[in-house]
């Protein structure tokens, strides 16, 4: 039987960045389907692509369209993406169903890693990880991004994990799975709008540097899986915790109340939270997507440095 060959697309650009040893950053695609209303996700999608092109990085937005992954997308395949309607939201479990069924879908944290690793990029950069859900005790609704860390040796920088999520769980996963967080320019770790969660982070590091060296040496130890950088969000752009936890709480229990559950639980609670903030929200999201750009580039100049 013959092996199946991946049906892999790499960008011009982002090919030749990785054949010449220069810096390359990995941008997941379901920000820009699920993430963000229309307009404001395609102008998110070209201004996380700006901000890496500006620190000396390429940008790679990863996606499957019509059943090849695409690590690198033209302005009219970006174009193409931010207007379409019934994505599939792609993680590990049915990124190869896609592929397969030759279909189109945007690749969550999960999967944007694994299609990272397959072009060979070492940094990917989003906007907060998924974790084990409020009432996982129940449902068992735990992210599949939590094992990805933890086999797939990519460094992921994210302003911590999604502040609707049971943080202090996800914490202890992430440790049980052994996967390394680091929070970057603070003790605390960092909930996604917020710039603190209440938790502290088990490691901090302030240089990029250091956070490329480290990643190195989990390859020179032979250590499977990545690293989460936790990059708080840019203190004039957050929503402190006390202000923002009382929508989260109104926005599970409408979740709770009309029945949304699995994929559909993330988009529907921040789009809620979107609403219960009058807007806010949104503008937080953006600004922590394009700092943790920023600091993804910076990571893989490092990175490409010494080589």
């Amino acid at each position: 039987m013959t092996a199946p060959v991946l049906p892999l697309d790499i960008a011009e650009n982002v090919a030749r960045a990785l054949a010449d040893g220069r810096p390359v950053v990995a941008l997941e695609s379901t920000i820009i389907t699920h993430g963000l209303p229309r307009p404001r996700n395609l102008e998110l999608a070209r201004a996380a692509e700006a901000e890496i092109r500006a620190a000396g990085a390429t940008p790679a937005t990863i996606a499957v369209m019509d059943g090849r992954l695409k690590v690198g997308l033209s302005p009219q395949a970006l174009e193409r993406l931010a207007e379409a309607r019934g994505v599939a939201k792609l993680s590990r479990a049915d990124l190869a169903a896609c592929l397969a069924a030759g279909a189109t879908g945007a690749t969550t944290v999960s999967a944007t890693m694994i299609a990272a690793r397959a072009a060979g990029i070492a940094v990917f950069a989003t906007g907060g990880i998924g974790g084990v859900h409020r009432g996982a005790q129940e449902s068992f609704d735990i992210s599949a991004d939590l094992r990805e860390l933890a086999q797939t040796p990519v460094t992921v920088v994210a302003a911590g994990a999604k502040a609707i999520l049971d943080l202090p769980k996800t914490l202890e996963v992430l440790e049980t799975l052994g996967v390394p967080v680091i929070a970057h320019g603070q003790d605390g770790f960092p909930a996604f709008w917020s710039r603190a969660s209440g938790l502290r982070a088990p490691l901090r590091m302030d240089c990029p540097a250091a956070i490329a060296r480290a990643h190195r040496m989990r390859a020179a130890l032979g250590l499977p899986g990545g690293q989460l950088v936790a990059n708080p969000i840019p203190p004039e752009a957050e929503i402190p915790r006390a202000e923002i936890e009382p929508w989260i709480a109104r926005a599970l229990a409408d979740a709770a109340v009309e029945g949304v559950s699995a994929k559909a639980v993330t988009p529907y609670l921040l789009d809620r939270i979107l609403s219960l903030s009058a807007g806010r929200s949104l503008e937080a999201n953006i600004a922590l997507v394009l700092n943790n750009a920023r600091l993804g580039a910076r990571i893989a100049q490092h990175l490409a440095e010494e080589a």
